[in-house]
């Protein structure tokens, strides 16, 4: 990362507009983020959230939603639905590209074809805000009854009330939808991915409040060198660990994030008229990791629905059916320093079922989104090839077999990152857990972003650093005026034998 360069590339205009641009839009999303859904009762549904966030009975669906949309859960926010419906649009679309021979058509077709499908992503995400919305408050109003402690949270509200409950929420997706795509276009870096960054970087003071006021206990004194300190010996050691932990585990995402096997790929010589094209030699860089953190997502959204379909089941009238929802809501809870014990066999199931999830979601994910066989095609038809492998078939089973290699330690390493949090809760005895998902977004974002600024600076400040070496400059004599000046373009020069 060359930071002089960014430095140099402040001065200009364009570039600090665009970066203020983008920490404008930022600061909108947080404020946006604060500002409630209007429901009858407020002060009741404040007190149902702190219960419900307060609880280690919590769903994990719940926190992982809150994190995402900054807070915005929490809250009750306008914002709550965040970008979940876009999100799951972007990847329904994804999937279609595949199934349908029409759209993998259309997404060939270059600009044009991205264009249509941003469109058909953008109509989509409607009708998915719309669901997802109802879907929410009425998860809340379910897991509020269950954990929250008090009642119906929407007992008292009419049906004009649950429309515009609805329509805020929805409104609130596609605003949010549309601010991380000006951000996309006006400024650097991708917006979606920066408004989640900035959603976990929102709940960042909360946690290290959380370890200050642990540490700076006015009941503990520690005297040292004869200075009286309010500390605690124990609670500072202890956090001592855990900022270790998260700094090793921080840089061990950025080395799996960044990991990646090169292939090197030979271009053969063409010749065409007086003129050769090719000759060269590429590289063809297969990540490690090429889902991001989709199939953690994915894991969360199906992990959720057996302990939803558990509390619905506990409602039954059959005293068999509410004991089978007792142990489903029991068995798909994620596990706690209070309730994780090793010898019973129950605790593992959900860390070995999400563990499962994430493993077969990382091999779904990076299939779809790394497809050997156009790979293979596009480098036969430009002349490319891998060194000792045939063009075609054989060169399409080389890379199918490299990418899964790659990806059975990729999955394996996801999977681990996603227990992460669970292995915090349980073994460290403390609600503080290291987040492995939070920070496998926050390092591949940070990056994302850096790349795109130095990239934007590289060209703001390129005419600094450009040299005519491709101009000849020469005098034109005139007898009638002065010297004078011209520029012709010569692009090389050919060497006379």
């Amino acid at each position: 990362m060359n930071w002089k360069i960014i430095l140099k590339s402040l001065a200009h205009g364009d570039m600090r507009k665009r970066i203020l641009a983008v920490i404008g839009i930022l600061l909108i999303f947080r404020v946006l983020a604060h500002i409630p859904v209007p429901l009858s009762d407020p002060q009741t549904l404040k007190q149902v959230l702190d219960n419900l966030f307060t609880s280690a009975d919590s769903p994990q669906l719940l926190n992982f939603i809150n994190i995402l949309s900054g807070g915005a859960l929490a809250n009750f926010s306008i914002m709550l639905a965040g970008l979940g419906p876009y999100i799951n649009a972007s990847i329904i679309m994804q999937l279609l590209t595949k199934a349908i021979p029409k759209m993998e058509a259309l997404r060939k077709e270059g600009e044009y074809g991205q264009k249509k499908i941003n469109q058909y992503t953008r109509l989509l995400t409607f009708p998915l805000a719309i669901l997802q919305s109802i879907g929410a408050i009425y998860l809340i109003r379910q897991t509020a009854q269950s954990v929250g402690g008090i009642g119906d949270i929407t007992a008292n509200t009419s049906i004009l009330q649950w429309v515009l409950m609805v329509a805020t929420l929805t409104g609130g997706s596609m605003l949010l939808m549309w601010l991380g795509e000006q951000i996309t276009e006006r400024g650097v870096g991708n917006g979606i991915s920066l408004l989640i960054t900035v959603g976990i970087v929102a709940g960042l003071p909360g946690t290290i409040s959380s370890l200050a006021s642990s540490i700076f206990n006015s009941e503990s004194q520690w005297h040292l060198f004869g200075w009286t300190l309010p500390i605690d010996k124990g609670d500072l050691l202890f956090t001592s660990v855990l900022v270790a932990s998260i700094l090793a585990v921080t840089w061990l995402v950025v080395k799996l994030n960044e990991a990646a096997r090169r292939i090197t790929v030979n271009y053969a010589k063409r010749v065409q008229g007086n003129r050769t094209y090719g000759g060269i030699t590429t590289v063809l860089p297969i990540k490690l990791i090429g889902a991001g953190v989709i199939p953690i997502i994915f894991a969360v959204a199906f992990l959720s629905v057996p302990s939803f379909v558990g509390q619905l089941l506990t409602g039954a009238g059959s005293a068999g059916w509410q004991q089978f929802g007792a142990n489903l809501v029991q068995w798909f809870q994620p596990p706690t320093a209070a309730t994780f014990v090793p010898s019973d066999w129950h605790a593992w199931i959900y860390p070995a079922t999400y563990f499962f999830f994430v493993f077969v979601f990382t091999y779904f994910y990076t299939s779809i989104t790394f497809n050997s066989k156009d790979i293979a095609e596009n480098l036969q038809k430009q002349g490319g090839f891998i060194e000792g492998v045939r063009s075609g078939a054989q060169t399409e089973h080389y890379l199918s077999k490299t990418v899964n290699r790659l990806t059975l330690f990729g999955a394996a390493s996801l999977g681990a990152l996603a227990l992460l949090p669970i292995v915090g809760q349980a073994f460290l005895r403390t609600d503080i857990a290291i987040g492995g998902t939070s920070l496998l977004i926050l390092v591949s974002v940070s990056l994302e972003t850096l790349r795109a600024v130095e990239s934007r600076a590289l060209m703001v400040t390129y005419d600094q650093y450009a040299q005519p070496d491709f101009f000849h400059e020469s005098s034109n004599k005139d007898t009638d005026g002065p010297k004078k000046r011209r520029f012709s373009l010569i692009p090389f020069r050919r060497s006379k034998k």
